[in-house]
């Protein structure tokens, strides 16, 4: 037997004539993140979206990582007859409250042409169920145990006694498209999951600098971008960047103080051209001002000086606590505190310059033949799609 989910989305009802198109898109979603299910259809009506599907819990699992919904219910269909509709609430009831406890019926009438008003519906509904029940149920108006909502629309009446909190933001896909900066630390995971909330679809780059890092640091990265993917439709692009031979001309050639400044600008400039080979439009980072070195205000200012691109950094005001909460609650905490080091953690000098200057960055530069190491790390950068809980390809850029 099939069940009926009833979706709900909250801001994209709020986009004036832009309207329909993210409700496209959001449908599209929905259908890409159920694809492998067996036995669902998504369908749409004025105001909201519905499944159909065999499996609901599997689908309540999926739809819960579908940004643009602001919530959903399983949800009972009834023709629109005050008996059926009883019937209907009779079933939720049971479902939500077997043994007994308070409820409250609540109905919304979208279909003005419904002969009842709304207030009169729920206390015919009301009064029918406690025809049917006994002392072990009550009526409580201000703080039920459940509350028994009915939607009459011009295509059914429905019954639901659930309401679970989607995702909210965007559709993926709906803001454009941002190349992800992303380590194997705690913050970039965060920033990526943030750019997602807000539509945006990413494509992930991560700088591998093997022998010094392990398969295990690339393992990590892989596993993050899978709690990413999830949230996405279709597979998301990891860039594995080849970063050993640039860490070493740096460590060789630049002062010991200066060595993350350089590296995070050769990073940005990276980071910049796949994202033009990609056609996104910004950089995404995990930075978060003063939380290391590298991401006071001077610090930034002299890295963002080498791209023309925007770098947006979701997590700029927050304090580490909160970065970790987000983390924990998207399930990527467990996964960025394994203790495998990357790029960022090796060579790390004793005394990295807290406000280094873009005219002594340009000057330390000078030493390395910057054009020819980039083109060589891209030349070997490895591509990984990663989507449906498994890595499924690779090749380079």
């Amino acid at each position: 037997m099939k069940s009926l989910i009833l979706v709900r989305y909250g801001e994209l009802g709020l986009k004036g004539k832009n309207k329909r198109q993210f409700i496209i898109r959001l449908a599209e979603n929905m259908r890409a993140s159920l694809h492998d299910l067996d036995g669902w259809s998504v369908r749409t009506t004025q105001g909201r979206l519905w499944v159909e599907t065999e499996d609901k819990q599997a689908v309540i699992r999926r739809l819960t990582k579908v940004f643009g919904i602001y919530s959903f219910s399983p949800v009972v269909e009834a023709e629109k007859e005050l008996s059926a509709i009883c019937d209907a609430a009779y079933e939720v009831l049971m479902a939500a409250l077997p043994s007994g406890g308070t409820f409250k019926v609540e109905t919304k009438r979208a279909d003005k042409s419904y002969p009842m008003l709304s207030p009169d519906i729920s206390r015919e509904v009301a009064s029918a169920l406690f025809d049917r029940l006994d002392q072990r149920w009550a009526a409580d108006m201000h703080t039920p145990q459940r509350t028994i909502n009915i939607e009459i629309r011009v295509e059914g009446a429905y019954v639901y006694g659930e309401v679970i909190p989607g995702a909210g933001g965007l559709p993926v896909g709906c803001s454009g498209k941002a190349v992800l900066m992303l380590s194997g630390g705690i913050d970039s995971p965060v920033a990526g999951y943030m750019a997602l909330k807000r539509g945006v679809n990413i494509e992930a780059v991560h700088f591998y600098s093997f022998p010094f890092t392990g398969e295990k640091s690339k393992e990590k990265v892989l596993d993050l971008c899978q709690l990413l993917a999830e949230r996405m439709p279709g597979n998301i692009r990891l860039h594995v960047v080849h970063f050993t031979e640039i860490q070493k001309a740096i460590r060789a050639n630049c002062r010991e103080d200066y060595t993350i400044t350089i590296m995070r600008r050769i990073m940005f400039r990276i980071a910049e051209r796949i994202a033009h080979q990609r056609g996104a439009l910004a950089i995404y980072t995990g930075e978060s001002v003063g939380q290391v070195a590298s991401q006071t205000l001077e610090s930034m200012v002299t890295i963002n000086n080498v791209t023309q691109m925007p770098v947006l950094r979701p997590l700029v005001g927050m304090d580490k606590e909160d970065i970790i909460k987000i983390a924990k609650d998207i399930g990527s905490y467990e996964t960025s505190i394994q203790p495998f080091e990357d790029c960022c953690t090796i060579f790390l000098p004793k005394f990295p310059a807290i406000r280094p200057r873009i005219d002594e960055s340009e000057k330390q530069e000078k030493a390395l033949d910057i054009e020819a190491l980039i083109t060589e790390a891209l030349e070997k950068t490895q591509l990984i799609h990663i989507g449906n809980h498994v890595p499924t390809a690779r090749a380079k850029v």
